[in-house]
């Protein structure tokens, strides 16, 4: 699988869209020790499998996912204010990009290429990060909860994309997750698979859907 660095040139392309959770920052050991102390609350055994829906699905249709699946009588604004709740010291006080995350995206912007964020993280837990200037690292923000659908559905690329004012064929799409990858191929974005260092990852799945593969971000420097 070649890297993007042998195979895009700043030239092919006009945005470069990035998600947060896996591809940017090592989030997952956070998320699995919410998840486990979310279940064993409720007397639920978490698997890996959990975590790796809830990543597609993000914090609103996740939570009703764990609603219906789990038969639990709660509201979907109370789960995901107990999530938010969970994650928000740690997301302020700990996370950080993963190595070269920033430069990479800096070079995009040097080089004349506009940087959207699209995650399915919460605005409120990333806007809280005191190691991480979300504002100004990207010139479009696109949430979750701001789209229709969930990652397995190229809605939350097609808005980035839309409010950069690029065309899906000239925008990179770097993702970890393979649903993700799947849908903005679909979309006609060109795509990069990004190794999460996360075990429930199948990496092999996620490079192979992908036009391209990065292990590291210093692949690109």
């Amino acid at each position: 699988m070649p890297t993007a660095q042998s195979t895009i040139s700043f030239e092919d392309i006009d945005g470069a869209i990035f998600d947060f959770d896996g591809t940017l920052a090592v989030t997952a050991p956070l998320w699995k020790d919410v998840d486990r102390s979310f279940l064993g609350k409720r007397g639920i055994e978490y698997t890996p499998e959990y975590g790796t829906r809830l990543a597609t699905l993000g914090f609103t249709a996740g939570a009703q996912w764990t609603i219906d699946t789990y038969g639990l009588d709660e509201t979907v604004e109370e789960i995901c204010r107990e999530w938010t709740e969970e994650g928000y010291e740690r997301y302020r006080n700990e996370i950080t990009l993963r190595d070269g995350a920033a430069a990479v995206v800096e070079a995009f912007t040097n080089a004349g290429v506009t940087c959207a964020l699209a995650t399915n993280n919460n605005r409120e837990l990333l806007g809280s990060m005191r190691h991480i200037d979300i504002d100004s690292l990207f010139d479009v923000q696109v949430y979750g909860r701001e789209v229709a659908a969930q990652k397995d559905e190229p809605d939350i690329y097609l808005e980035a994309a839309r409010r950069l004012g690029c065309a899906p064929e000239r925008c990179l799409v770097f993702e970890d997750i393979e649903p993700g990858i799947s849908a903005a191929r679909r979309a006609g974005f060109i795509t990069c698979a990004v190794h999460a260092g996360d075990e429930s990852q199948d990496w092999d799945g996620v490079s192979a859907a992908a036009h391209m593969a990065i292990t590291s971000w210093d692949e690109l420097l």
